[in-house]
């Protein structure tokens, strides 16, 4: 069930919908207007923001002054803990489409899984009501583990098309990529270049002098081969124009098979929060 992936360098989520592979990520961004201005001037179609992040009025602001049509743009966001539960979840969505301006995103997505087992099942609903009405093209979760999936699994209703989690050649989550595949859930990669801690490796520096490329360059290519979708982020107009250029790029299987060696054991090389894998029920 693993989905496909085509040169054109977007890829169709599991209700048909289709997503850019390669996308600008907003978190932690000085300015979003600035940097979300830059990216859509050089091409990029898939910004990807977050109520918690304070600043989806500066990612809305750009798009209205981009003159990019609406429909060649890909916007993502999430709802974060403290508005988790069904109501909760639609007023918050409700309130981020405010700050955007828009009237509805292609991907929304459940931040981060909550411990409450009642909770994640009333979230989720307030995610299927979007979908239904329109609000959200797609709906899927980020951060989410094992367990936080098959919650959602075992209700039988609308399968996530996305789950968003740190992913970079120090923390390859095999398992979770698998699982992925298995049910049809395309892997998008927050951190994909680790914040910079895997861009000094010898093997990575080796293909990028061969490539007259940049080490990050060589891991986003890396990414887009494996069929992840990625989000790099950057305030830096020459890094922005960089990492879009990575889809440019070639590498060969002993490259991939070079990057795979670079996995550290026992996921020892995450760099971020590591969430609760709770059993399926309470």
């Amino acid at each position: 069930m693993s989905p496909s992936i085509d040169v054109g360098l977007t890829v169709t989520l599991n209700n048909g919908v289709r997503m850019p592979q390669l996308g600008f990520g907003v978190s932690e961004a000085r300015d979003a207007e600035a940097s979300v201005t830059e990216a859509l001037a050089q091409g990029y179609r898939s910004i990807d923001t977050a109520a918690v992040y304070g600043n989806e009025d500066g990612v809305g602001r750009a798009i209205a002054a981009s003159g990019v049509p609406r429909e060649d743009l890909f916007v993502t966001t999430k709802v974060w803990n403290g508005h988790q539960g069904c109501q909760h979840a639609l007023d918050c969505q409700a309130r981020s489409l405010e700050r955007l301006g828009l009237d509805f995103v292609d991907l929304y997505l459940v931040h981060w899984p909550t411990d409450a087992f009642a909770e994640c099942v009333q979230t989720w609903s307030a995610m299927e009501q979007l979908s239904e009405e329109g609000r959200a093209r797609a709906v899927g979760v980020s951060n989410f583990r094992a367990g936080h999936l098959q919650r959602i699994l075992v209700l039988g209703g609308t399968v996530p098309a996305v789950n968003q989690i740190e992913l970079h050649p120090h923390l390859q989550q095999h398992e979770m990529r698998a699982l992925h595949d298995a049910h049809g859930i395309r892997t998008e990669a927050w951190s994909p270049l680790g914040r910079g801690s895997v861009l000094a490796e010898p093997v990575l520096e080796r293909i990028a002098e061969r490539l007259g490329a940049t080490p990050a360059q060589v891991v986003l290519r890396w990414h887009l081969q494996q069929g992840h979708i990625v989000i790099p982020k950057s305030d830096t107009p020459q890094r922005i124009a960089e990492n879009r250029a990575a889809a440019d790029l070639e590498l060969t299987d002993d490259d991939l098979a070079a990057i795979a060696g670079l996995d550290v054991a026992d996921g020892a090389g995450r760099i971020g929060p590591v969430p609760d894998d709770p059993a399926v029920t309470p």
